[in-house]
């Protein structure tokens, strides 16, 4: 049937749809998140968030999307840092590492390899005198004692440097060792540093220059003529003016006696006799010879040079055995030359015929012969040291004119006669 047009006609009421209900489903992820005050659920559809029968806005749900986002790239950026920092520090072990075995294992294998192996050989147990220089790092020194024979294998000494953690520890200086040492040996010289007296010589007290050149050339292996025929005062004199006085060209009484360490320097005949010059300077720097000489002269009525008191000091020397004696030999010796007496000093001949004196030799007339010639000798008869120079300098008051001594027999005498009797009661020896 066609519908009616007619007006007036109820209308037809609408079929009524049931209402539906929006149900809000949420991840296991989703959390209450509080904003502005209220609850709502995190991570659920825009849509579907209901809070007061309306929706969460946008502008809400993109800024704690933002919240989420940020938080992750922050904890990303912290990770992130720490790895390459424990990758830096891993990075940086790895290669000191690596640095470490190039320069005790690589290193001297290839060094050994560029400049080749052209050592002799070298037999084991030989007393060798080597010099590290200044600086010397460990390769260097490991080539030093290589070519020296001290190690046989540079890499097993390098190897025993590292095991001990010495390369900052190794010293420089003059080292004495055997040829073939156990290289964890040499590394623990090496470290409480310098063992050789190679360089070292002690000159005792009453040497002639003679006798020097003995021992120069017993020490150090430079000839005695070599030494002899560069001791001349002509040689030295501008840059040691006391030599000025000095008689026959002679260097007798100023090479001082003394221990010398002359390690690590070219030793030669000149090096020494500057050396012990310039310690001669050095002893006597202190002696005011003016004053002495007035002194010496207003006791004696004799006007000695600073030469004669260098001579007296030397005749000193040789006479005797203690410092205890020696202002009281001075005293006597310098009375015997106030009373114009002959010195009659056995050591002064003996300065000529370079052994113990006899009888014949005291007849035999030499300027060095104070038994037949009055005064003091041409030179001094030896290198005396402080002790004498001090003696001869101020000697003891005394009217003593004779002494005799025969080990620890002193006896001093004012008389010839007093003096033999001193002579028959000294001890027999027995």
């Amino acid at each position: 049937m066609t519908p009616s047009n007619d007006s007036t006609q109820a209308p037809r009421q609408q079929a009524r749809r049931p209402q539906q209900r929006v149900v809000v489903t949420t991840s296991d992820e989703a959390r209450p998140v509080a904003i502005e005050g209220l609850q709502t659920l995190h991570g659920a559809p825009e849509t579907s968030n209901s809070v007061l029968g309306g929706r969460v806005s946008s502008r809400t749900a993109q800024a704690t999307e933002r919240a989420r986002e940020r938080a992750g790239r922050t904890h990303r950026r912290k990770r992130s840092l720490a790895f390459r920092i424990i990758s830096g520090i891993l990075g940086l072990a790895v290669l000191g590492g690596l640095a470490a075995a190039f320069y005790f294992y690589v290193l001297p294998r290839i060094s050994g390899t560029i400049a080749g192996d052209d050592r002799p050989a070298i037999e084991a147990g030989v007393d060798v005198d080597i010099m590290i220089p200044d600086g010397s790092g460990a390769t260097e020194i490991a080539e030093i004692l290589y070519q020296n024979g001290v190690i046989d294998d540079r890499t097993v000494f390098l190897q025993a440097i590292k095991r001990q953690d010495a390369e900052q520890l190794l010293k420089s200086g003059p080292y004495h060792f055997l040829t073939g040492s156990n290289p964890s040996d040499v590394v623990r010289q090496l470290v409480e540093g310098p063992n050789s007296t190679a360089g070292t010589f002690t000159v005792p007290e009453g040497l002639t220059v003679a006798k020097v050149a003995d021992l120069v050339e017993t020490r150090f292996g430079i000839p005695r003529d070599e030494f002899l025929a560069q001791a001349k005062a002509s040689n030295y004199v501008a840059d040691y003016p006391f030599l000025s006085e000095a008689s026959n060209d002679s260097l007798e009484g100023f090479l001082f006696p003394k221990t010398y360490d002359l390690t690590g320097q070219d030793i030669t005949a000149d090096l020494i006799i500057r050396t012990m010059l310039s310690q001669y300077a050095a002893e006597v720097a202190g002696i005011d010879f003016d004053s002495v000489r007035a002194t010496l002269a207003d006791r004696y009525g004799h006007t000695f040079s600073n030469y004669e008191i260098i001579t007296m000091a030397s005749i000193i020397e040789r006479e005797t055995n203690t410092d205890d004696d020696r202002a009281t030999v001075a005293s006597v010796l310098y009375n015997r030359i106030e009373l114009d007496m002959p010195l009659q000093s056995d050591a002064t001949t003996e300065y000529i015929v370079g052994r113990e004196v006899y009888q014949s030799d005291l007849e035999e007339d030499n300027p060095y012969n104070t038994y037949l010639n009055y005064g003091l000798t041409p030179t001094p008869i030896c290198s005396p040291g402080l002790a004498s120079i001090q003696a001869a300098c101020d000697p003891e008051h005394t009217s003593y004119l004779f002494f005799y001594m025969d080990g620890d027999y002193h006896v001093f005498s004012e008389t010839i006669e007093e003096h033999e009797v001193a002579i028959a009661n000294a001890p027999s020896g027995d």
